[in-house]
This record gives C-alpha cells, sequence and structure tokens, in this order.
C-alpha cells in the first residue's frame, strides 16, 4: 500500500485546496495519507475553520476524515494559530528544532510530496 506524505507550505488557499482534495482522492485509492501544515500553510487551520470562508466545507471533511496528521509547532506559534490547531484536535510536531522532520516520514517508508 502507497503512504503518502503531503507537506503544505502555500498560504494560498486555491493551492491548499489541492492538497485537501489529492489526500481525500488518495484515500479513496486506499493509499494511506497525511496531511502536514508548515509554514505560512498552518494559518489555514485558524481561517478554513470559519464558515464562511471558501474551502470550508472541504476543510472540514479532510478534518473529519482524521488527514492532517499535524502543524509545525514552531510555525504555528509564529503565526499565532496554535491554539486553533489543539482546538480541533490536530497534533503540533517538532522533532527537527520545533518543525516536522521530513526524515521522519521517510524512514517510517512515506513518499513526502511538497505544495
Amino acid at each position: 500500500m502507497k503512504k503518502l506524505a503531503l507537506f503544505a507550505f502555500s498560504p494560498d488557499p486555491g493551492c491548499f485546496s489541492h492538497v485537501m482534495l489529492n489526500a481525500l482522492e488518495m484515500r479513496d485509492r486506499g493509499w494511506e495519507v497525511k496531511i502536514v501544515l508548515e509554514g505560512e500553510a498552518t494559518k489555514h487551520v485558524a481561517v478554513m475553520r470559519n464558515e464562511t470562508k471558501p474551502y470550508h466545507a472541504l476543510y472540514r471533511r479532510t478534518l473529519n476524515e482524521g488527514l492532517f496528521d499535524c502543524v509545525c509547532k514552531a510555525c504555528a506559534t509564529k503565526f499565532g494559530v496554535l491554539q486553533a490547531a489543539i482546538e480541533q484536535d490536530i497534533k503540533a510536531c517538532d522533532e527537527m528544532e520545533g518543525h516536522p522532520a521530513v526524515g521522519r516520514y521517510l524512514a517510517d517508508g512515506w513518499e513526502v510530496l511538497v505544495f
């Protein structure tokens, strides 16, 4: 079975919508999928939980399906969204000087895609 970790860095909502769409589609293929939010993409956890924002329904579906693995603790803290992640049960990863380590996913057999 394929194991894919989708690392999202872009703050652009349109780009992030494609991360979520691909994660859902890959999961529907029977593949194991995780989304990791890094950099300014961590802001999406605060913005997209708002029902009036574009892509809210897609975000909620992706969240409810359990596809978010974690947010970068350092970046979420820097951008003031760590609490929003915690409130939505999205864990914070910090094993690489405050950031999620791509190497951890590779070592565990995950293919890594960066958006």
